[in-house]
């Protein structure tokens, strides 16, 4: 099968985002948002979704990080979806326990064409860094909503906010792959009611 692939722009007087996706990829990534960690956390994704991607942002940063984190998980969601066209013989669900130090996540998803996001995050968690913790948040319920997915985010422990977003974002990666894999065996797809 040739690569499921999408690519997406959207300019508005926040951000301009260019997207190309490839859903069979090797994991490769040219992500340039701005803002470091972000780039960081989304390479992880790509790395352990075997997602190509190639991402280029520019964003009001001076104004606060908000409009381009939320935006790129925006575009991200629609890019995916498109990619995925109308999800015919994926598996559809996914689920991955990812452990990093300290820390560990779990992240489940359901290809569902039913956006829903589910965010247990922990509550005494040590900030130490210039980003935002909660605008993670923002990014993965734009990037639910637009991928129309269901969501489920469970942090079960975790004391630095680096190690706890980086298992998310791999767990994440890791989880989607296994939901949009193809089973030859499914058709359609995989629903009792024979459509997403």
């Amino acid at each position: 099968m040739k690569g499921r692939q999408a690519s997406v722009a959207r300019t508005t007087k926040e951000t301009k985002i260019d997207i190309c996706i490839n859903i069979d990829g090797s994991g490769k990534s040219d992500i340039s948002t701005g803002i470091p960690f972000f780039d960081h956390m989304l390479t992880a994704f790509c790395v352990h979704g075997f997602f190509d991607l190639e991402l280029k942002v520019k964003g009001d940063l001076e104004v606060d990080y908000h409009h381009t984190i939320e935006d790129t998980g925006l575009v991200l969601g629609q890019a995916f979806s498109n990619a995925l066209e109308k999800k015919k013989q994926i598996v559809r669900f996914g689920d991955s326990c990812v452990p990093m130090d300290e820390a560990l996540s779990r992240v489940t998803v359901d290809l569902s064409n039913r956006p829903y996001l589910v965010y247990n995050f922990p509550s005494d968690l040590k900030v130490k860094g210039s980003f935002d913790i909660d605008l993670a948040r923002e990014f993965f319920q734009s990037f639910c909503v637009q991928g129309a997915f269901n969501l489920h985010i469970n942090t079960q422990y975790g004391i630095n906010e680096h190690h706890v977003l980086e298992s998310i974002f791999k767990a994440l990666g890791r989880s989607l792959h296994m939901a949009t894999r193809v089973n030859k065996n499914i058709n359609k797809t995989l629903s009792t009611k024979g459509t997403l």
